[in-house]
């Protein structure tokens, strides 16, 4: 386990207040989709990624704490999880779906298995 995923790596680049909506987000092997929401709430900060056509327009929730980089002339947000790590993540149905606890557990328990790339 990685430890909390729920909040942003001291050397990712974040700063509080930051707009990542829009951003391209970037697996280590290449590009997932763009930032669709963002919240950088305590304990929950987290990235909501439209992944377009690559998994079928499907939507996912990474935690914050998987975000390496971000590229604020490129507009990119780097993570440090594979393409297959991310379409592997917990299925986000709605956007009630990113509050609920019993969800956010999930996605947590699913990312904090992986080691950062």
């Amino acid at each position: 386990m990685s430890g909390n995923v729920w909040g942003y790596l001291s050397d990712s680049g974040y700063r509080a207040g930051t707009v990542l909506e829009g951003f391209g987000v970037e697996a280590v092997d290449g590009s997932i989709g763009k930032v669709d929401k963002h919240s950088d709430d305590v304990d929950s900060a987290h990235l909501v990624v439209d992944t377009g056509p690559w998994i079928l327009g499907r939507r996912v929730v990474l935690p914050a704490g998987i975000v390496t980089g971000i590229d604020q002339q490129e507009k990119k947000v780097y993570v440090g999880r594979t393409k297959d790590e991310i379409k592997g993540a917990p299925d986000f149905e709605s956007a009630g779906h990113e509050n609920s606890a019993d969800y956010l557990h999930q996605v947590g328990v699913y990312f904090g298995g992986f080691p950062l790339v």
